[in-house]
């Protein structure tokens, strides 16, 4: 009797699948951001599972530069819920409010989704990558009358 090889995924990946994303985000992770044109931030991300478990709370901490050099400590704070093929993305806030929906696909060897968010009068264009060396990246657009510029956030595990 033989033994058949095993079948390895036509594009592993340490995310596993969009439904799977959403567990391996839980623990810190190192951000680098860059404000284009405008500011740079490095620091830490946590994301830490409530106790109802459908939720991780985002709090992320760090030392913000801005283009003429002034420098100052920053925090923000979101709620990732969990979702079928993706998760939800809310303002921290009592009660929490929409941000926005990522419904995640796999394109080649990287899980992506993207939503779009009006904060009236301007417009986020969100864009989330998870790459297969276990990093991901969240990218941000805003543009309007009020705001415009790119953010760019990649994270890397700490630990």
């Amino acid at each position: 009797m033989s033994q058949s090889a095993p079948t390895l995924s036509p594009h592993p990946t340490v995310w596993g699948s969009p439904d799977t994303v959403f567990d391996r985000l839980a623990g810190e992770w190192r951000l680098q951001r860059t404000i284009e044109g405008q500011a740079t931030m490095s620091g830490v991300a946590r994301f830490t599972l409530l106790e109802a478990g459908g939720m991780l709370r985002y709090r992320e901490e760090g030392r913000i530069r801005l283009a003429d050099g002034k420098e100052f400590d920053g925090h923000r704070e979101y709620l990732f819920e969990r979702a079928p093929g993706g998760f939800v993305v809310h303002f921290a806030e009592t009660p929490p409010r929409l941000f926005h929906a990522i419904a995640i696909v796999r394109d080649g060897d990287v899980l992506a989704g993207s939503a779009t968010h009006l904060c009236t009068p301007d417009t986020y264009d969100s864009s989330y990558r998870f790459l297969p060396d276990g990093s991901f990246g969240i990218r941000h657009v805003v543009h309007g009358p009020r705001k415009d510029y790119l953010s760019d956030t990649v994270f890397s595990r700490l630990g």
